[in-house]
């Protein structure tokens, strides 16, 4: 494969091939394609007690059938994305290498400590999640392809995950991941992750609720969400322009984000994480 591409620079890899029948890729610029379909290797599924790794080219439907050795967090995030036909013929690799966009399953990976296997030709390295993005100088250098995803087993003890769309409900618009962990009725651990056209983690919040048994207390649960309706406040808009290479964004007073290419308003993204904090959190709440 790398000897071909050698030889073609120019050429699209082609996974399953659903961004680039949406975009028109091949057609509008007259790229040739490498197909990655015979690659064995890009297919394998492997566990160990610690973590699930799955090839880059496994498709999302298979990952579905796998069960509940899938993160919850995960599965959900790819029950949701379009429809059964398009999830047989997308990749976990093609989603998340898609350079138009962030898509779904991006946030779900950040949230859950992903790494991301990138092989060359004489080289291979691991990266985070949250530091990979195709389109900064995180993602890939060179004729570098993904290869693998290496996702921890942790123990969540509930999930929570929702999907945002636009306003007409035909496109993605992003989404939440809401993980929490509690032994012996204390809250042991807890990540919130919003990724949008931005990545938004607020780890005062969750700061706030570790070591605190449950079910909280009404007013630690307010706090909670007054310190994600505080955070929110500070962000003049909300969007991919201003986003840190490779992913998580730490957005302090000055940060700038831009929302006009999901046709949401700031306001509207912004009521949609509170609503969500409010409503999830109320669940392990007296």
């Amino acid at each position: 494969m790398f000897s071909i591409w050698n030889r073609l620079r120019d050429a699209i890899l082609y996974a399953g091939g659903t961004g680039n029948i949406r975009y028109n890729e091949t057609a509008r610029t007259g790229r040739q394609i490498i197909a990655l379909d015979k690659l064995i290797e890009l297919k394998n599924i492997s566990r160990t007690e610690r973590y699930i790794e799955i090839g880059a080219m496994v498709t999302l439907n298979q990952i579905i059938r796998l069960g509940k050795i899938v993160p919850e967090a995960l599965s959900r995030c790819l029950e949701q994305i379009e429809g059964p036909q398009l999830r047989n013929l997308a990749t976990i690799g093609g989603n998340i290498c898609n350079p138009y966009q962030r898509l779904d399953i991006t946030g779900p990976m950040i949230a859950l400590d992903a790494q991301y296997e990138l092989r060359s030709e004489k080289s291979l390295r691991w990266i985070p999640a949250a530091r990979f993005s195709p389109a900064y100088s995180d993602g890939f250098d060179g004729n570098e392809l993904l290869t693998r995803v290496r996702i921890p087993l942790e123990q969540w003890t509930f999930t929570w995950y929702r999907k945002f769309k636009t306003p007409k409900g035909d496109r993605f618009a992003g989404n939440i991941v809401l993980l929490i962990k509690n032994h012996r009725d204390i809250l042991t651990g807890i990540r919130v992750l919003y990724r949008g056209e931005a990545v938004l983690r607020n780890s005062n919040s969750e700061t706030l609720l570790e070591g605190k048994r449950l079910p909280l207390d009404r007013k630690d649960a307010a706090a909670f969400v007054d310190s994600w309706r505080n955070y929110l406040a500070n962000l003049d808009r909300i969007g991919s322009r201003s986003e840190a290479p490779g992913g998580e964004a730490s957005p302090g007073p000055n940060t700038i984000f831009q929302a006009e290419t999901i046709n949401l308003t700031p306001e509207m993204i912004k009521t949609q994480i509170i609503n969500f904090m409010e409503a999830t959190i109320s669940r392990i709440s007296e």
